[in-house]
C-alpha cells in the first residue's frame, strides 16, 4: 500500500544529541518575556499592588512550575509518554468540569475559565487543552498508521474526541481558544494523512456553527462590527486595540526605552496579559519587533525541523502540534495587536502573563525536545516528508 509518510515507520532505538538551535531559541524567548514584562508591567503593578515587579515575581514563579513539566517531557522516554496521554486527556477534561464549580473557579466579565490555586493564583483549563489534544491526535494517528487494512482504519473516534475537547472550551464561554483548537487540529489531520473528503465536510459544518456562536453573545458581534469600523468606539470595545497600535506607532524605528516614559503603554489595559507585545514595540521600535520575529521563525523553523526528522511518528505528529500551536499562536496575538484580527483573548507565548500559558508552553517545548533527540543512524532510512496530496492514506 502507498502511504503518506510524515514520519519513520521504523521504532526509535536511540537517543542523540539534543537539538541545541532549538534549545538556544526557547530561553532566548523565555528570556525576552521576561524582560518584556518587566519593562511593561512595572506601571500598573505599582498602582495596583505597590509593587512594581508583582507580575514579574509571579511569572518566574509559573515559570518555574513551566521548568519542572519541560524536564519531565524532556527526558521522559516517548513510549512512557504515549501511555501517559489518556490520563492527561482525562485529566484536562476534568479540570474544564470543574471550572463550573463556583467554589472552585474565578469568574471574569461573565465567564468562567479559571480555577482557584493557593496563594491567590490561577490556571486556565484550556491551556493544558491544547497540549493534551496535540497528544491525543498524535497518539491516534500513530495507531492508525499501523493497521495493516485499510478498511480497519477510522477518523470517527478521533473526531468525538477532539469535538469533546472543543465543546468544553466553548462552554467556558471561549470561543477564540475553541476556534484555534480547530484550526490546529485541522493541521494535524492534514498532516497525518487524512484524505482531504473528511476536512472538508467539517470544515462546511463548521461555518453555520461559528456563525451562530458569534450572533449568541452581543459582545461577540459588537467585537466584530467595531473591528470593521475601527474608528468607532473609540472609547469603549476598540479602546484597547487603538491604544496598542498608538504605543506600536509611538516606539518609531529604535523604541522609546525601558524607563518610566512609555506614555502609550500605559493607557492599555492589562497591557501585562494579551497586549504585551504592543509594549514591547514601543519600548524597543521597529528593530525590536523585528528582532522578535526572527527569533520567532528560527524558533519555528527548528521545531518543525524536529518533527519532519525525528523516526518516531508519535513524537512527529506531536512535535508538529505543539510548534503550530506556540508558533500560530503568536502570530495571531501580534495580528489582532496590530489591528489585523478582532480581539480574540489569545496570550502570546513566553511573554503574556497569566502563568497558565507559559506552563503549558514550556511543557509542550520539553516534547519537542525530547523528540529532537529521536534520530537513527541507517544511511538508508529517509530523514524528510514529502507531502503529496496524492499519497495520503485513507483514515
Amino acid at each position: 500500500m502507498n502511504h503518506y509518510s510524515f514520519s519513520a515507520e521504523r521504532p526509535v532505538e536511540q537517543y542523540h544529541k539534543t537539538d541545541l538551535g532549538f534549545l538556544i531559541a526557547l530561553f532566548l524567548l523565555w528570556g525576552l518575556g521576561l524582560f518584556a514584562m518587566f519593562v511593561c508591567s512595572q506601571n500598573y503593578a505599582m498602582r495596583a499592588f505597590n509593587n512594581p515587579y508583582h507580575f514579574l515575581q509571579r511569572q518566574l514563579i509559573y515559570s518555574g512550575v513551566g521548568m519542572v513539566l519541560f524536564l519531565f517531557f524532556c527526558f521522559l522516554d516517548m513510549k512512557y509518554i504515549k501511555k501517559l496521554v489518556i490520563f492527561i486527556v482525562l485529566f484536562s477534561v476534568l479540570l474544564c468540569l470543574l471550572v463550573f464549580i463556583p467554589p472552585l473557579s474565578v469568574e471574569l466579565n461573565g465567564a468562567r475559565r479559571w480555577l482557584k490555586l493557593p496563594f491567590k493564583m490561577t490556571f486556565q483549563p484550556s491551556e493544558l487543552v491544547k497540549f493534551s489534544m496535540v497528544l491525543f491526535l498524535a497518539n491516534y494517528f500513530d495507531k492508525e498508521f499501523d493497521k495493516e487494512n485499510e478498511e480497519d482504519r477510522t477518523v470517527l473516534p478521533c473526531v468525538i474526541g477532539f469535538l469533546i475537547l472543543v465543546t468544553l472550551v466553548l462552554l467556558e464561554k471561549d470561543f477564540s481558544t475553541s476556534v484555534f483548537l480547530i484550526i490546529i487540529g485541522i493541521l494535524m489531520f492534514f498532516v497525518s494523512g487524512a484524505k482531504l473528503k473528511w476536512i472538508w465536510p467539517f470544515l462546511i459544518f463548521s461555518i453555520p456553527i461559528s456563525i451562530l456562536v458569534i450572533t449568541s453573545e452581543k459582545y461577540r458581534i459588537e467585537r466584530l462590527l467595531y473591528f470593521l469600523k475601527p474608528s468607532e468606539g473609540a472609547s469603549t470595545v476598540n479602546f484597547q486595540a487603538n491604544a496598542s497600535k498608538n504605543a506600536i506607532s509611538a516606539g518609531g524605528f529604535w523604541g522609546v526605552g525601558i524607563g518610566r516614559n512609555l506614555k502609550r503603554l500605559n493607557s492599555i489595559p492589562e497591557v501585562q496579559a494579551d497586549y504585551i507585545f504592543a509594549g514591547w514595540a514601543e519600548a524597543m521600535g521597529y528593530i525590536g519587533v523585528i528582532a522578535f520575529f526572527v527569533l520567532l521563525l528560527f524558533f519555528a523553523w527548528r521545531g518543525y525541523r524536529t518533527a519532519f526528522k525525528t523516526p518516531n511518528r508519535f513524537a512527529a505528529y506531536g512535535s508538529f502540534g505543539c510548534i503550530s500551536v506556540i508558533f500560530v499562536q503568536s502570530m495571531v496575538n501580534c495580528m489582532v495587536v496590530c489591528g489585523l484580527l478582532p480581539s480574540t483573548g489569545i496570550p502570546l507565548p513566553f511573554f503574556s502573563g497569566g502563568g497558565s500559558s507559559i506552563i503549558i508552553t514550556l511543557a509542550m517545548c520539553g516534547f519537542v525536545l525530547n523528540a529532537s533527540r529521536c534520530e537513527e543512524k541507517d544511511e538508508g532510512f529517509r530523514q524528510s516528508a514529502v507531502i503529496n496530496s496524492d499519497n495520503l492514506y485513507t483514515l
